[in-house]
């Protein structure tokens, strides 16, 4: 049998998810603003192919049961990550030769991305079911907590180190550069987690468990965890929307190139990871006192979002890339702030209320942020689309609908506001939206 892992296994798995985290961002960073600015492509292009991602991951329940059945994890893990890496290579070929046959480009790009939600599903769904099989109690809120960090900094290396390369731009260069950081990953990852499981884990007993059906009910006729479902809707909505809009509204507006734009999201990443780790040490007591209830956080985190977001769309008006930059880097740590705080709820109170029904609860929640998640990504790029035929200007078109992302999260803060604080016990164990949503 599995011995418990120690903190070595546990930071093992988190290279993992941060070899998601590496090759998931170019994709809807990097590939996406090169489709919108180099190509010219419409923005609901790439926001489709995102889209796509997020939708073939509804078969992340099937692939965590193939693994049960097959009682092994890790052939499942590897071949997700070579099928990320794959899709990712793809993406950038596909690229590439839309530039010159636009339909052959584009029909690769949409097999390429199926196979990123693929692979990124199969991988992600069977690390963390080895981290709750694996980890120890008293262990999984800390461990939760450290993979959510890897995974934050695959998005925050892998962004600015891909876009210093990516100058000076070109096709050929994009290929290269997004082949060699997929090929790294699945090494990186591939010898991480060869050797973690030794024995084949004991397959779950079913016989006793209610029809999903009836079990879901019982979760959705409790009013609090319906008022959670639809506030988790709306401010992953909101946080999703900014995804796809950032680096092409940075190139069309203050005209950077596509390493400067990379670069840019690398640093609203490493605003996410500064966010997260603020609250996490704040809210949770480390190394201090308590400073303000989880609820606290994500209503602020969620106003904050607002407010920077507004400014992301002033530094246009004002023309200042200084501007642009510091707005961008406060909307990350605002996220981050949020996001840390709205999933520390989410395991909290995961746990509470009637019949004990704790991982259909996290079902629920983790199927309304894939939803907005896929709704959010390609909302935003239509709605970019339809205002540049509406207003004068792109610099217009894209305030505006950064204007409409801000008010969805002060939406998102009121509804935060009446969602009741978990005991402080279970208010630490907090997993990332990107890791919650691919549960779903």
């Amino acid at each position: 049998m599995n011995a418990p892992l120690a903190w070595s296994g546990i930071i093992r798995l988190g290279l993992v998810q941060t070899a998601l985290g590496a090759v998931v961002v170019l994709m809807t960073s990097t590939i996406n603003r090169v489709m919108v600015i180099e190509l010219a492509l419409p923005a609901f292009v790439p926001g489709v192919l995102v889209a796509s991602h997020y939708a073939i991951q509804i078969l992340r329940p099937a692939w965590g049961y193939g693994a049960d059945v097959g009682g092994r994890r890790t052939p499942w893990i590897i071949g997700g990550l070579a099928a990320l890496a794959l899709g990712g290579t793809g993406a950038a070929l596909a690229t590439a030769l839309a530039a010159t046959n636009l339909a052959a480009g584009l029909a690769l790009a949409a097999l390429a991305f199926l196979l990123v939600g693929m692979g990124a599903g199969a991988a992600g769904t069977s690390v963390l079911a080895m981290l709750a099989t694996r980890v120890a109690p008293e262990r999984r809120a800390a461990a939760a907590t450290t993979v959510w960090v890897m995974m934050i900094l695959g998005f925050a290396v892998s962004a600015p180190l891909a876009g210093h390369f990516l100058d000076p731009f070109s096709m050929q260069r994009l290929v290269v550069v997004t082949a060699c950081v997929c090929g790294a990953a699945w090494l990186i990852a591939t010898a991480a987690i060869i050797g973690l499981e030794t024995d084949a884990p004991s397959p779950v007993s079913t016989a006793k468990r209610p029809p999903f059906r009836q079990a879901f009910m019982q979760v959705w006729n409790e009013s609090a965890a319906r008022r959670f479902t639809i506030f988790i809707f709306v401010s992953m909505l909101a946080y999703s929307m900014q995804e796809l809009l950032v680096e092409p509204y940075a190139g069309v507006v203050f005209g950077m190139t596509p390493g400067s734009t990379t670069k840019l999201a690398g640093l609203q990443h490493g605003g996410v990871l500064l966010g997260m780790i603020g609250v996490a040490f704040a809210a949770t007591g480390i190394g201090g006192p308590r400073l303000g209830s989880l609820r606290m956080w994500t209503v602020a985190g969620c106003a904050a979002s607002a407010a920077s977001l507004i400014c992301v769309a002033a530094s246009g008006y004002a023309g200042l890339s200084l501007a642009l930059r510091a707005s961008v880097f406060a909307l990350g740590v605002s996220n981050g702030a949020f996001a840390v705080a709205a999933i520390g709820s989410m395991m909290g109170l995961a746990g509470e209320g009637a019949h004990a029904r704790a991982g259909t609860r996290m079902g629920l929640w983790g199927a309304a942020q894939a939803v907005a998640f896929g709704l959010g990504g390609f909302g935003a790029t239509v709605l970019v689309d339809l205002a540049k035929l509406a207003v004068a200007t792109p610099l217009a078109a894209y305030s505006l609908v950064f204007i409409g992302e801000a008010l969805l999260f002060v939406v998102s803060a009121a509804l935060a506001s009446r969602v009741a604080s978990p005991q402080p016990a279970r208010a630490s164990a907090p997993l990332p939206p990107h890791v919650a949503t691919a549960q779903s």
